[in-house]
């Protein structure tokens, strides 16, 4: 059995100080992650309403061909982690080692999402993550008006199936997306907007910080205030 999410944010601060080997100095003096965070949406819910589950929305997207994108796909990417999550991580697309593996952030930017969460106090088991487009685009490209068009439906109805207390939309295309906004992602990212009435933080996707590691110190910033609200809504 994983152990709860406040026992884990509980060992989030000692585990600040042993990061530096996995590349994460910027984290030095970040205060200690809060105490508790929400219960699973399940148990947040009471007397629920009838609802379809990602497994329906899994069946119903099928052997997609909604685009071109599936003539050379190795896997659909749908989603992982908690069906029931209180925090939602929604990046752009698959790239090559997600394509293989049929999961979402599995290669570099992957490995750095999950010192994120580590930091966070937080396993990718406890949240949910998935992309805006469900297959990898060739050599990474970024994602067409066409392609996002075919697969928002299934974001969206994953978003409703799931019900979190929070998302944070990682990067341009998921932030745009989500939001209906052309505003750039460096003019969104740290400041709270609304998706469906769930507070959503815009923030760099991980593979923008490969590329730029100086923006690690922002993305750290955007994940204080994503502690903040779930210790506040967990109050």
């Amino acid at each position: 059995m994983p152990q709860n999410l406040a026992d884990l944010l509980l060992q989030g601060h000692s585990l600040l100080n042993d990061l530096h080997h996995l590349g994460l100095h910027w984290l030095d003096g970040v205060a200690p992650p809060p105490s508790a965070v929400p219960a699973a949406a399940s148990a947040r819910v009471s007397g629920s309403t009838e609802r379809e589950s990602l497994d329906q929305i899994r069946a119903d997207l099928g052997d997609c061909q909604r685009c071109g994108l599936a003539r050379q796909r190795h896997h659909l990417v749908f989603g992982c982690g908690d069906p029931a999550a209180a925090l939602v991580l929604v990046g752009e697309g698959p790239g090559r080692e997600e394509d293989l593996k049929g999961d979402p952030f599995v290669g570099e930017a992957g490995r750095l999402l999950d010192n994120i969460l580590l930091a966070m106090g937080l396993q990718r088991s406890q949240v949910y993550i998935c992309n805006v487009i469900k297959c990898r685009p060739p050599q990474n490209r970024n994602p067409q008006a066409e392609e996002i068009a075919a697969c928002e439906p299934f974001l969206r109805r994953q978003l409703a199936a799931i019900r979190p207390q929070l998302i944070v939309a990682l990067g341009k295309f998921a932030a745009q997306t989500l939001l209906r906004s052309q505003t750039p992602i460096s003019q969104l990212r740290g400041h709270w907007q609304e998706y469906d009435g769930i507070p959503l933080m815009p923030t760099y996707h991980p593979a923008y910080l490969l590329r730029n590691p100086a923006g690690k110190r922002e993305v750290w910033q955007d994940m204080k205030q994503v502690l903040q609200r779930l210790r506040q809504v967990a109050a």
